[in-house]
Formats: structure tokens, C-alpha cells, sequence
């Protein structure tokens, strides 16, 4: 099988003041602390989460 397209995303700022939608957003792309990098898979539904939360983020193709 082929492999799958990854996305590194690091949580660049805190959530501390953040509305609860995006916080859980960020919790569903598995991000738990500020400076955590998780690879997630590239599909539309994570792109999404991830321009959502864009003012939060780093992302690294």
C-alpha cells in the first residue's frame, strides 16, 4: 500500500483563552501542551481542523 501524506502541526500558543470549539480542536488533533508536535494525517477533515486553529499553529508539510 501507499503511504499516506503526514502533516507535522506544533501548538504554538497557549489555549488558556481560547473558545471551547477550537480548544477541542486542537485536543482532536492530539496536541496537549504548547510546543507539542504530533503528526497528523493530510485529509480534508484534519486541513479543516488545522485552518480553524490556524492562529494557534505551526505547520510544517
Amino acid at each position: 500500500m501507499a503511504e499516506r501524506k503526514k502533516i507535522k502541526v506544533t501548538l504554538a500558543k497557549g489555549i488558556a483563552r481560547c473558545r471551547e470549539d477550537h480548544v477541542a480542536t486542537v485536543r482532536g488533533l492530539g496536541l496537549k501542551w504548547t510546543n507539542h508536535t504530533v503528526e497528523v494525517v493530510d485529509t480534508p477533515s484534519t486541513r479543516g481542523m488545522i485552518n480553524k486553529v490556524s492562529y494557534l499553529l505551526r505547520v510544517e508539510g
